[in-house]
């Protein structure tokens, strides 16, 4: 039996030029209760996930002061403080938690500055490593927000600042701001509004963290078929895609689960096809999706993915 694959198989990136991370993160989203509200179901078990994440090489976590709140932030500084030297912690603010399931912005400069604060306590760091604005508020001009952040920055409280959840103008209108190391959106193999983003990000050296990575594979034909040949999990599969889609992707799929972790993190050693990639990428072929055999779904998708297999 193979051991199980570690985050290092992933490869590296560096983020803000000077901090080097295993290219498999994890996001803490997950480890809080249902709605992304309050405690999760068992603290045992969300703890016993984030050792068993960095236990596998992950050493790029990320979470934000709004997931239950302050809950996630909470349970990695019990579970992992002191951390481990090249732990990479990347937090985020800029969004409240009125009820489960419920975000909305608020990037007040006052706001920015509280939050920050808490999540240096709750972390138990003097320094935050990636700060990222967790969304911009309409109500509030992006250069008002992104003072109170590059005052945080001046102050040695953030060490690198990133952005989540904007355009491309926007980003643009943040580094005349403050030098920006990071973007955060909304990618998968079925929602590509970013690729454009990706594309700057790989010109820039950017990390591009996308989020809801694993969403809505069972629309991708080529996804199940790719899963099927390498004997692995269609969410393996998009999450090896992304590894394989541009350098500059940091996948950070989350769990509340060490085996479902551990799953995830098993993805950066699946190594898909040139063919394989590019099929994922076209969405698959202009047939309907509908429960299928595999064999019929070797015939349909033999044009498109060719007839080599990996080890």
């Amino acid at each position: 039996m193979s051991a199980q694959p570690t985050a290092a198989a992933a490869g590296t990136i560096d983020v803000g030029g000077d901090l080097t991370v295993n290219r498999m993160g994890f996001g803490a989203m997950r480890i809080t209760g249902p709605g992304i509200w309050g405690d999760p179901p068992s603290r045992d078990q969300a703890i016993a996930t984030l050792r068993r994440v960095v236990e596998l090489g992950v050493n790029f976590i990320d979470t934000a002061d709004s997931y239950g709140p302050d809950v996630s932030e909470t349970l990695i500084a019990e579970a992992l403080h002191p951390y481990p030297d090249d732990l990479v912690i990347a937090t985020k603010g800029g969004l409240i938690r009125p009820a489960p399931n419920r975000w909305e912005a608020n990037g007040r400069p006052e706001h920015l500055r509280e939050v920050c604060e808490g999540s240096l306590r709750r972390l138990r760091l003097e320094q935050i490593p990636l700060y990222q604005f967790h969304r911009p508020d309409p109500a509030v001009p992006l250069a008002e927000s992104l003072g109170a952040i590059a005052e945080l920055k001046s102050e040695g409280k953030i060490r690198h600042v990133g952005l989540s959840n904007v355009s491309e103008s926007q980003l643009r209108e943040a580094q005349a701001i403050l030098p920006i190391v990071s973007v955060q959106n909304r990618y998968n193999v079925s929602d590509r509004r970013s690729e454009s983003m990706i594309d700057l990000c790989e010109q820039e050296q950017l990390a591009f963290l996308p989020w809801a990575p694993v969403q809505e594979t069972d629309k991708n034909v080529p996804v199940r078929v790719a899963a099927e040949r390498h004997g692995v999990t269609q969410h393996q599969v998009v999450l090896a895609w992304l590894l394989a889609s541009s350098p500059q992707i940091l996948p950070i799929p989350g769990t509340g689960s060490p085996q479902h972790a551990a799953e995830n993190i098993a993805a950066a050693s699946v190594e898909l096809t040139p063919d394989e990639v590019d099929a994922i990428s076209k969405g698959g072929l202009p047939i309907p999706v509908r429960p299928m055999n595999s064999g019929w779904l070797r015939r349909q998708v033999t044009g498109v993915l060719g007839s080599r297999r990996t080890e």
